[in-house]
């Protein structure tokens, strides 16, 4: 028996997405509280403890937040289909039929249920997708890509996530599997699939615009009522899967397969949108420029900002800062952009300062307040 091939653990049934959209490779841990205030974990981050040891507080989403994602879903969602149509076909074009869809949990698994339904109801291809988590420093859980290995030895694997900031997840997931490549002596694609990639960091994206993605305005109750991914050595052995909790208490909240099916019955209205951003696409230069990184490294300077993670480019990671995090300034590229409405909305419910900074790919940038 090779190493890959060594015993598993098998998937826990978690969340509110059905096993024919999505398999979680992710140890439950419901039972154990983790969570931490806003302000406690941020305190903790700065202080060197690790983000995934911990878990922020699952809040009900609030009738405004609930309200935004509803408005924002129904002004972006023939935008959302375009996008998850031709990323779904530029997948078909480099990697063939014989794929298996890893999404990186939580933000990518939404989106990799969007890229497997376009694929099931265009091609009738009916493609395993699985949800894995990777956290930023320290890599992706090699039990479960040993999982897809085992149980699909013939697919080609593509990754998936939502959109991309400064790229650190796709340099994470670079690394990562170069090491699980080298340590199993396996072949697997690094390759990230992404809705939008305003970072330019892949060749397989939707769109290079940053746009609002809905799903990035709640936490689980739009990611089928599972926690961020935790990798805390109390709870997680060597053959243990990495973590996430099921917040089944937030049923009733629940809008994860809304989300999905209000996206899905658009495919067939915007067929002919996606074909000709497919061609568009062939005809760009899709090499990754990093141009992202080099504009956060504008704003570094300009801003006089020492930790780089302090910086969140685009318009999903400054949605993420305001609701979740505690944010000290948000730049916006343009003051009068109307795709901007609930940026606006919420820095200045929550009192931030909001600078027109024009010099960035993204459309806003948030950044965290330094507490020390």
């Amino acid at each position: 028996m090779n190493k890959v091939e060594q015993q598993l653990p098998k998937p826990a049934a978690m969340g509110s997405y059905s096993e024919q959209d999505v398999i979680f490779l992710l140890k439950d841990l419901s039972q154990v509280s983790l969570e931490k205030s806003t302000l406690e974990r941020e305190q903790a981050v700065q202080s060197g403890t690790h983000y995934s040891e911990m878990l922020p507080i699952e809040y009900k989403p609030t009738d405004e937040y609930l309200q935004l994602f509803h408005h924002s879903l129904d002004m972006y969602k023939q935008k959302l289909a375009i996008a998850v149509g031709t990323v779904a076909e530029r997948i078909l074009k480099v990697k063939g039929c014989s794929i298996v869809l890893v999404s990186l949990a939580r933000a990518g698994t939404p989106i990799g249920i969007l890229m497997k339904r376009y694929l099931l109801q265009t091609y009738n291809l009916n493609v395993p997708h699985y949800s894995v988590s990777i956290v930023r420093g320290r890599g992706i859980d090699e039990n479960a890509i040993r999982y897809i290995a085992q149980n699909h030895p013939n697919d080609h694997v593509q990754f998936v996530d939502g959109w991309t900031g400064k790229g650190a997840i796709t340099r994470e997931l670079t690394e990562a599997v170069a090491g699980f490549n080298r340590k199993y002596e396996m072949n697997i694609d690094d390759s990230l699939a992404v809705l939008a990639d305003p970072g330019y960091c892949t060749e397989i994206y939707g769109t290079r615009e940053d746009f609002l993605i809905p799903s990035a305005c709640l936490n689980s109750t739009v990611s089928g009522l599972v926690s961020r991914t935790v990798l805390n050595d109390q709870f997680i052995g060597s053959d243990d899967f990495h973590g996430a909790k099921y917040y089944s208490e937030l049923l009733p909240e629940d809008v994860s397969n809304h989300f999905i099916d209000v996206v899905v019955s658009e495919f067939s209205h915007v067929s002919k949108e996606i074909a000709e951003q497919v061609l568009k696409l062939e005809a760009e230069d899709k090499e990754p420029t990093w141009k992202g990184i080099q504009d956060i490294k504008q704003i570094q300077d300009d801003f006089s900002i020492e930790n780089i993670h302090h910086v969140k480019p685009g318009v999903g990671e400054t949605t993420r800062v305001l609701l979740r995090r505690i944010p000290w300034k948000i730049l916006v590229k343009d003051l009068n952009n109307k795709d901007l409405e609930h940026i606006f909305l919420l820095a200045k419910e929550r009192n931030v300062p909001v600078i027109e900074y024009k010099n960035m790919s993204y459309s806003c940038c948030g950044i965290i307040k330094p507490l020390n």
